[in-house]
């Protein structure tokens, strides 16, 4: 059975430098680029499966998972786990932040990226306003806006499953 274990930046760094571990960055595409830890792969949270997450690097060696902030990355151990991987997870605390605030060099390509869930934020943030502007100055059927984001989020929290993610996901500027 396939163990999800916590590590931080600090022992990280140091299986890192010994060739102890295999790091692996479950954020998007354009996140990545914008800025990683060295020797990492990309492998963005919605393709994570067994097969795609046994590199053959990873032979011998721990498995580690990061994203911005360690969530993503504890969704991906547990999309793992509930594929009964037959090797143990770690994942990296405080993701990506957690190494930077440890003073881990990180490299960046100077991009200024908005992380997915905070396009997805804005995204909703505009839709609801949109929504509310119309229901309030055109016709009470503008409400029925705010009724489908308000769904779309229900969803999202109960089943961990986001279209609007996916979809923001697909655009160009985050590939």
């Amino acid at each position: 059975m396939t163990a999800i274990n916590n590590i931080n930046a600090q022992e990280l760094s140091k299986w890192l430098e010994s060739g102890e571990a295999v790091l692996v960055d479950v954020r998007e595409p354009a996140e990545y680029r914008a800025e990683s830890i060295q020797d990492s792969r990309n492998l963005p949270l919605s393709d994570v499966t067994v097969d795609a997450a046994h590199l053959p690097e990873h032979r011998n060696k721990k498995l580690v998972i990061h994203c911005k902030s360690g969530r993503r990355s504890m969704m991906a151990c547990e999309q793992l786990k509930s594929e009964n991987a037959p090797f143990d997870v770690w994942n990296l605390e405080g993701g990506i932040d957690a190494w930077k605030s440890a003073g881990m060099p990180i490299a960046s390509s100077g991009e200024n990226i908005m992380p997915l869930d905070r396009q997805v934020q804005t995204t909703l943030g505009i839709l609801i306003l949109t929504g509310l502007a119309i229901g309030h100055f055109v016709s009470p059927y503008g409400l029925i806006l705010t009724l489908i984001i308000g769904l779309g989020l229900t969803n999202a929290g109960l089943t961990g499953w986001c279209g609007l993610a996916k979809l923001i996901a697909k655009m160009p500027c985050n590939k």
